[in-house]
């Protein structure tokens, strides 16, 4: 009779059998999932073609003559912004030869014939939990793949990159437990590849509410270190625009060649087709809206949005991509400001004064489409685009009020920061009642970001409705201190207006906010919406008899009323579901305990395996928050994590999470007899093995 395998046996042989397979797929079957749809780029969906666009950015430098290229990985827009800023600042300085690529758009492999005449600068966000963006995957497992290869043969150990001069600036969050990977990952896997960084790595922190200013501190010995490195010699900077603005006499807003609002040429000429994706989105119905809260000065919606007949698909965990639209008064203030107000649906042509220069939208279009679909006018304003702006000033007044605003911190923070004042809240507030006419349309192209989709947590389970997805939302609508003007969400009260059109509002305006609801040439009438899915990693177990804790007060419950959803299904269809714990926390029980009634439902499906705890902050003489929960809990919780239980976090990165995460490795201590730094260290390792997954923002 043949002899039985031990635990040993079995353990030695999947070791062999993992090892085999990493051998022979490279690791492909647990990379990170790039998303299928996300190289669907926008130049295609436009009609440009293919032809004469080269993948090989040394090729591409010499075609174009460029001397100091800027790549960026970006997210939400900041590091694609910071990209283009270091370009127009390194040719208006110093003569430098600019370009900015998008990391997606090249090969890597021919980095070792990169010229030593020619400099590199790598703009990178750190994204989720120390992830690249999307646009930045397939760069950053190149370049810090322990095999990597090039295109003459070196390999690691050559170092193939001895030519490369380059420059590194990172985008992070301190409230993140990876804090500018990205830039610290590609920074060393560069340097130990023979590459040569001229000035720090400099790092940008918007927990701390300091990016813009980290990024300003950080350029300026940059540049200096730069001007000593390449013998450059700093000029005069003039302003010399990227882009060509044309008004066309021939065409107006009724001709079908002109954009006014639709992202691509496919909706243009109204044949919608997929894959739809970051670049091209699916006009979907809303085919549910409700309040969420019971007071009349706060909105949380819940949007359920039909994916039916889009082939777009999701998973229980991922996000839900918004494009949103600005409001009509700030489109109004911004056309006033700028004196464009009665030209605002003057057809415009844009195309870039060099080869490099990409215009960020589709043209033909109107300065009107441009401010409500397109830049984020209501973003709060740089210092230094303040100051780029003094030279164009309506008076010398005006003119010194600017060049005082753009150079000193202090009083640009006070001012301006504080107030989370956009550009046109700040030149009415520096020159009342004027027009800045003498602004170039191409500087504010230049200067401002694309406005970018919001993306929020599903807070439906695709096991349970596939084509269905759910948004969990509050509005924001926030009143500054020191400031005359309430501070609005963009894209939440753009989703109220189409929550109280749906209820009969012919005419919403929410906080006093209107919104083109019918989209360009009514494309959206209906109730539509512009959206895509973004896959994330944020998953439940595979298997349901796995138990889970989660933790998400406020609208941080939207992936936990998913995961909730899902296993009442399962418990529903007489299926095994682990213990299933959910701490829930707002204000109050009467005010903002969202989807009170619901929860009651779930555990009636799953008995004594859920358990809902709350904690209502302002219901006592002392504030209670999800994590006070959690240590009244703590037996039971260690217990679980020693069942193998998952634990997840949902909410505000900066505060909650970061309690939870201390008050977690507290109870593991405690529970276990342990030391704190040891109770902290079995936390890394849960985050290290994904049985601890956040959701976070800040």
């Amino acid at each position: 009779m043949a002899s039985k395998l031990d635990t040993l046996d079995l353990v030695v042989l999947a070791f062999v059998f993992v090892g085999t397979v990493a051998y022979f797929t490279k690791g492909s079957l647990w990379a990170k999932r790039k998303d299928p749809l996300a190289d669907q780029n926008y130049a295609r969906l436009n009609g440009a073609s293919k032809a004469g666009k080269t993948k090989n950015i040394v090729q591409k430098l010499e075609e174009s003559d460029k001397n100091f290229v800027i790549f960026y990985g970006s997210q939400t827009g900041t590091a694609e912004d910071y990209a283009s800023r270091l370009a127009k600042e390194g040719h208006a300085r110093f003569g430098l030869k600019t370009m900015v690529a998008d990391l997606e758009d090249y090969d890597y492999e021919n980095l070792d014939t990169f010229p030593s005449d020619k400099v590199a600068v790598f703009v990178l966000a750190t994204y989720g939990e120390g992830e690249p963006t999307d646009n930045a995957v397939e760069f950053y497992e190149f370049i810090t793949n322990e095999d990597v290869s090039f295109s003459e043969g070196g390999t690691a150990d050559s170092a193939p990159l001895s030519n490369l001069k380059y420059i590194a600036f990172g985008l992070g969050n301190n409230t993140y437990e990876h804090y500018n990977s990205m830039v610290r990952h590609v920074n060393e896997a560069l340097q130990k590849l023979g590459a040569k960084r001229i000035g720090t790595a400099g790092e940008g922190d918007d927990g701390a509410g300091t990016m813009e200013e980290d990024f300003i501190a950080w350029k300026e010995p940059m540049w200096l270190a730069l001007a000593e490195e390449m013998g450059l010699e700093e000029r005069e900077a003039v302003y010399e625009p990227a882009f060509a603005v044309t008004e066309r006499e021939d065409l107006d807003i009724e001709h079908n060649t002109v954009y006014l609002g639709e992202p691509n040429k496919n909706y243009l000429e109204g044949t919608l087709k997929g894959p739809y994706n970051a670049h091209n989105p699916f006009i979907a119905p809303i085919k549910s809206s409700r309040e969420l809260f019971s007071v009349r000065d706060r909105n949380c919606l819940h949007m359920d949005i039909d994916l039916t007949g889009s082939n777009v698909t999701y998973t229980t965990g991922d996000h839900v991509a918004v494009w949103p639209t600005n409001a009509g008064v700030e489109v109004d203030r911004f056309l006033r400001v700028f004196g464009l107000i009665n030209r605002r649906h003057i057809v415009i042509d844009v195309k870039g004064l060099d080869t490099t220069s990409k215009v960020p939208f589709p043209t033909p279009t109107t300065y009107d489409t441009v401010a409500r679909y397109q830049m984020e006018i209501c973003a709060p304003v740089s210092r230094q685009f303040v100051a780029s702006l003094s030279v164009f000033a309506p008076s010398e007044e005006a003119k010194a009020q600017m060049n005082t605003l753009g150079g000193d911190k202090d009083q640009f923070q006070d001012r301006i920061a504080s107030r989370y004042l956009n550009i046109a809240q700040v030149l009415e507030m520096v020159a009342p009642d004027q027009v800045w006419s003498a602004v170039p349309f191409s500087l504010l192209i230049e200067g401002m970001n694309k406005i970018q989709p919001r993306y929020y947590s599903i807070s439906s389970s695709s096991h349970v409705d596939k084509n269905t997805v759910s948004i969990t939302a509050v509005v924001e609508s926030i009143r500054i201190p020191g400031a005359e003007h309430v501070l609005k969400g963009v894209t939440t009260n753009y989703l109220l207006a189409l929550k109280q059109k749906q209820h009969g509002d012919p005419n919403p305006d929410p906080h006093g906010l209107t919104y083109q609801i019918a989209g360009p040439r009514n494309k959206y009438d209906g109730i539509h919406v512009p959206v895509h899915v973004r896959h994330s990693n944020f998953k439940l177990p595979s298997d349901p008899s796995k138990p889970i804790i989660m933790v998400g007060p406020g609208t941080g419950v939207a992936p936990f009323r998913a995961f909730v959803q899902e296993r009442a299904a399962h418990a529903a269809k007489g299926e095994k579901v682990g213990r299933t714990l959910l701490f829930f926390g707002c204000r109050k029980r009467s005010e903002d305990f969202l989807y009170e009634d619901e929860w009651k439902q779930y555990g009636e499906a799953m008995g004594d395996n859920f358990s809902l705890i709350t904690a209502f902050s302002r219901e006592g003489p002392n504030k209670v928050y999800v994590q006070h929960r959690l240590e009244e809990h703590a037996k039971e919780i260690n217990q679980l994590l020693q069942q193998g239980a998952y634990f997840y976090v949902c909410g505000d990165a900066a505060n909650m999470a970061r309690e939870v995460n201390l008050v977690l490795g507290k109870i593991i201590a405690k529970e276990r007899s342990l030391m704190v730094a040891q109770g902290e260290e079995i936390v890394k390792r849960m985050r290290n093995s994904n049985l601890y997954q956040e959701d976070v923002w800040s």
